[in-house]
């Protein structure tokens, strides 16, 4: 067995995983099996896939995730308003209507997906990254492609 391209696990900040998605135990699994803008909606992985952590932490655990993706929309629907006002200087409540509700359609997606990442990585107690479970089973050693 070939060595020379074996390095060792490089761990990525709180920052770059939940950008990613990756799971907020170990930072090396996925927690959605597909892309934020798929065609038939995304799929979410049940447990992580490097270190097993169940990401439902109990029953109804994600009806929490619809009040962060509440934030979210009022956060995207008050700076479009602001930005639309700014830009056209208009008053008709049409041209806001149509542009808010392009928005929430165009970002549901995003709100979904990092709604429940941003739930696991910050407000769930007693769910904190240890660096021991990114390491593979060999020693720590991953393959670099």
């Amino acid at each position: 067995m070939e060595t020379s391209n074996i390095k060792p696990a490089k761990p990525i900040s709180a920052l770059e995983g939940c950008l990613k998605a990756k799971c907020p135990r170990c930072r090396r699994g996925d927690i959605f099996a597909t892309s934020t803008y798929e065609l038939f909606g995304q799929k979410m992985h049940e447990n992580c896939s490097h270190c097993g952590l169940h990401y439902e932490r109990e029953p109804g655990y994600w009806y929490v995730a619809m009040f962060v993706s509440y934030a979210f929309n009022v956060a995207q629907m008050v700076t479009f308003a602001v930005a639309t006002y700014l830009l056209t200087g208009s008053n008709s409540p049409w041209l806001y209507v149509g542009i808010l509700m392009g928005v929430i359609f165009v970002l549901s997606p995003f709100n979904y997906r990092y709604s429940r990442v941003v739930l696991l990585y910050w407000l769930t107690p007693g769910l904190n990254y240890e660096a021991w479970r990114s390491e593979d089973k060999n020693k720590g050693l991953t393959r670099e492609p």
